[in-house]
Formats: structure tokens, sequence, C-alpha cells
């Protein structure tokens, strides 16, 4: 089967396309022929190991010392079941699916396989493979911070930093969904895409700094990793909460011991894989509560120009890669 291989960290240029052996499912595992995948926050930085401050260490023992330990990205990918083994009772041939394997990786081929205990769910009946695909990692990874972490409600402000990105086009989309009066903080090209998704309230970042506009929030969520605790406290109400989606060592230790009054927080971490999050987004998809903003798509052989595209600063929302001509 053709994949897109890395055999080093670096630039776009370092995924080339190459025949590999096509993967054999386990007892427990499922096997996807692939029709999409994508190019995430996490696939670019696996393919660059360029890590946020305070974490270049951790990254090269995570994946790989020397070079990359595992060799086809691929942090999400939507397709149709190809063969199951002897004790997946879940999915059977002929299912259309979309996944989330995260760090497992291994979406950018023409097959792949995952758990059938892992983030793995039915694909919306109303979804392409290349919109199901752009639901896993923004929508999972927004509403993890959300719902979980930030814990939110009905009539909350929410401020969204990065709301035309991944995570950030999903938050915008999600906050609303929960109930909240949303504010979007972005560039100046994608204030109208951002109202689009559902924004109450866009702030050009380029002109206008939210942290001493005056207006508070109960949750400003940071996708863009520029926020710290200490400039935008007075931006958050009693009560309120920072959730860092992205940043460095030091923002989030800064965040951690800088002194907090009136009930405020400041919450980092990560954001799980689970089935049930992705059975949850599906369901608000085929409802058209949630549909994942795609600015551009890649065939699989074109894998290193989607790269360069998502860091070329101009994207907006999801970049997806198709494998065959069913994507669409």
């Amino acid at each position: 089967m053709l994949a897109i291989v890395y055999e080093n960290y670096g630039m776009p240029d370092v995924l080339k396309v190459t025949d590999v052996p096509k993967p054999v499912p386990g007892n427990k595992e499922v096997l996807v022929k692939v029709h999409a995948t994508s190019v995430t926050a996490a696939d670019r930085l696996v393919r660059s190991l360029e890590m946020p401050a305070g974490y270049g260490l951790l990254g090269r023992l995570v994946f790989g010392v020397f070079g990359p330990r595992k060799h086809i990205l691929g942090t999400e990918f939507a397709g149709e079941v190809e063969a199951v083994g002897s004790q997946v009772t879940r999915f059977k041939p002929g299912d259309e699916v979309f996944a989330f394997p995260g760090a497992g990786l291994g979406g950018y081929a023409q097959y792949a396989k995952i758990g059938h205990n892992k983030a793995i769910a039915l694909k919306p009946a109303n979804f392409t493979y290349s919109q199901a695909v752009a639901l896993s990692f923004g929508g999972s990874t927004a509403l993890e911070f959300l719902r979980k972490k930030g814990k939110i409600k009905q009539g909350d402000r929410v401020l969204v930093v990065g709301a035309a990105g991944i995570v950030g086009s999903a938050a915008v989309q999600l906050a609303k969904y929960f109930g909240a009066h949303v504010t979007g903080v972005c560039r100046t090209d994608c204030l109208e895409m951002v109202r689009m998704l559902g924004a109450d309230e866009v702030i050009d970042y380029t002109s206008t700094d939210f942290t001493v506009s005056g207006e508070t929030y109960d949750i400003i969520l940071d996708t863009s990793g520029t926020v710290t605790y200490r400039n935008c406290e007075a931006a958050l109400q009693e009560n309120g909460r920072l959730l860092l989606v992205t940043g460095n060592l030091w923002q989030l230790l800064a965040m951690v011991f800088t002194p907090k009054k009136r009930g405020k927080k400041g919450i980092g971490g990560y954001a799980p894989e689970r089935a049930e999050d992705l059975v949850f987004l599906a369901s608000l998809a085929e409802a058209g509560k949630f549909t994942p903003y795609i600015d551009r798509q890649f065939p699989l052989e074109d894998a290193a120009k989607a790269h360069a595209f998502f860091e070329s600063g101009r994207k907006k929302g999801s970049v997806v890669i198709t494998v065959g001509p069913s994507a669409t």
C-alpha cells in the first residue's frame, strides 16, 4: 500500500510517498481503508519535533531520540472498515467510521488499524469522509477543555483565543451549543469566518487587546499559546477559568504558581482520545450543531504541500488530506 513516510525530523519535505506493507489487524483491532486524514498541530509537531520551550527532551523521549519511532503520521482518519479481528464486536466490514488514534498515528496511508476499544466511531451519515475526519482532533480537544476542565454552563461568557484554528473553530461552535455567549479572537481576514461559525462577537487581535478592553469572561480558552494567566487575570470574572490548550512549560508553571483571587483558576493539561467523545461529536454533526471548517484539501501524494500550507500562517480551520476519490 502507499503511505507517507518520514525517516527524519524536519521541514515538510521530509514526507515521502513510499510503498509499505499493508497492516494486518490483531484479534482486537479494526482495519480501515482510509479515505481521508488531516494535518493537525500534533502531526506538525511530531514531524518537526519543534516542541514548546521546556519540552524538548520529553519530546525526544516520547517520539524517538535519534529519529522518529513511528514513521507514518496521521492523528485522525476516516474510512471504511476493511476487516476486523476475531474479538471485535462493535464494528463489521463495510462500516463507515472515523478514528482518532492521536499519538498512535498511522492515518497517512491507504490502510490503517486501530484497537476496537480505542477512539473510533461510526461516521455521521450526513457527512463525507473529508468532513468526518475533521471532527476528531479539534472537536475532542475543545470538548475536553470546555466541558470537563472548564465546566461550561448555559449563560457563561466565553472568550476563544485563536478562534479560527482547528480547536478554536470547534470551541466556538461547541460553546454555542452549550448555551454560552461566545467572543472569538482572531486575525483580520478570519473575522467573517468566526462570525459564520456562530460567535456573538469577534475581536481582531491585530488592533484590539482583549486583556485591557474592560470586558470580563467566565472562561478564556487559549488555543494559540500566547496567553498568560497574569496578563489576562483582569479579564476573568469571579470564579473565572483560564484554559490553556497549548503553551510552553514556563507558561504552565507560571500559571500554577501565580497567586489567584476571587476563585479564579488556571487549567492546562491535554485531551485524551475517547470513543464516547467521537460518538457525541457525531451526534452533533448529524443534528447540524457542529460542522468543522475545512480550508483546503490535498491528495495523499501532496502531504508535504499540505504541511507547508498548514504552517504558512494563512490557513483557517482544518487541512484535509484525501486518500483516493471517495473522500468527498
